[in-house]
């Protein structure tokens, strides 16, 4: 079997889109799970997604950093808020020229009438999330002051030549499977 070949088959070609929850959760388990099954080291993702829930996000993170197969991001149009951290999972990242990344604070809307202990209790909640968030943000992205500034207080919005310049992405790139092969949606 020669080495092309052998290497073709221990590759594969996902996309993952949708918002960041409980159910992106359970689908990225069950594909990682049929991806240690059929061997496969490297998985080639293009995530497109708009964000959705912290925890959730940080699970997959952690989850995927952590698993025994290389990650290879894209971003193929908008990668937003906590899926910005989902794609940070990747151990190489791509993004096309027409792609953009937005990060920002946490947020969370109160119920009305709510009273000032549950209020603490959110703002507690969100301080934390953002502080796990951070952590994970500086230690694979380089923003610059003027960005850090805006980040603190407003939406990031980075294009394809920013997202490089930061580190988020190694190279502006297209998600392009090789001719036959076959893409599995997650």
């Amino acid at each position: 079997m020669s080495e092309e070949k052998e290497t073709k088959e221990t590759e594969a070609w996902f996309t993952l889109s949708g918002d960041v929850n409980s159910d992106m959760v359970h689908r990225v388990f069950e594909a990682a799970s049929e991806m240690t099954e059929d061997g496969i080291e490297v998985a080639h993702v293009l995530l497109q997604s708009n964000g959705g829930y912290v925890s959730d996000g940080l699970c997959i993170y952690n989850y995927l950093h952590n698993l025994p197969i290389e990650f290879v991001f894209y971003n193929g149009g908008a990668v937003a808020s906590i899926a910005c951290t989902v794609f940070l999972s990747g151990r190489r990242r791509y993004c096309s020229s027409t792609a953009r990344f937005m990060v920002h604070k946490s947020h969370a809307t109160a119920s009305p009438g709510s009273r000032p202990d549950a209020l603490s209790i959110i703002v507690e909640g969100l301080r934390a999330d953002d502080a796990r968030t951070e952590e994970i943000l500086r230690g694979h992205v380089t923003l610059t002051e003027e960005q850090w500034r805006i980040h603190q207080h407003a939406d990031l919005h980075l294009n394809s030549h920013d997202a490089k310049v930061a580190g988020m992405v190694d190279e502006i790139k297209d998600f392009a499977p090789p001719k036959g092969q076959r893409v599995r949606n997650i």
